[in-house]
């Protein structure tokens, strides 16, 4: 229970009903998407399965999209245009690596990402400034 009361609601965006809609499309297309295997991937141990790669080879039955082949990418798999790069919360992602970084942003729309190689020591100060700045960090330490 004292979890619970230390529990802090997250930020959101604010976003028009326009792209609410639009996400959560997003969400439905990405549910309904399949896992785009690449060719033969099952055939050699060095070929990672979720990396696809277009089929190229002239007797290639993944080519011809014979049924009986797992699907290939096309355009009509992908998102809708005024959501593309947005983080599934809404925010549009911007990485930092350092405090000055974060002059100018819109907490209302834009949400802060911590680059990699930042240390702890400047990852605590980014982060105290984005709150006092009113910004939500999507990977807080």
């Amino acid at each position: 229970m004292e979890d619970e009361e230390d529990y802090e609601v997250k930020k959101k965006p604010d976003l028009d009903e326009e792209t609410e809609e639009m996400l959560k499309k997003r969400e439905k297309i990405k549910s309904q998407r399949p896992d785009f295997a690449r060719q033969e991937w099952f055939r050699r141990l060095k070929i990672d399965r979720g990396t696809w790669r277009k089929p190229r080879g002239i007797h290639s039955q993944a080519r011809q999209n014979k049924k009986y082949r797992p699907p290939n990418v096309k355009v009509g798999y992908r998102s809708p245009r005024g959501v593309r790069g947005l983080h599934p919360s809404g925010f549009e992602e911007v990485l930092v690596h350092n405090k000055d970084d974060l002059e100018g942003l819109d907490p209302d729309k834009q949400a802060v990402r911590v680059a990699h190689g930042v240390g702890m020591r400047k990852r605590i100060e980014i982060e105290e400034k984005a709150e006092e700045m009113d910004l939500r960090v999507l990977n807080p330490s």
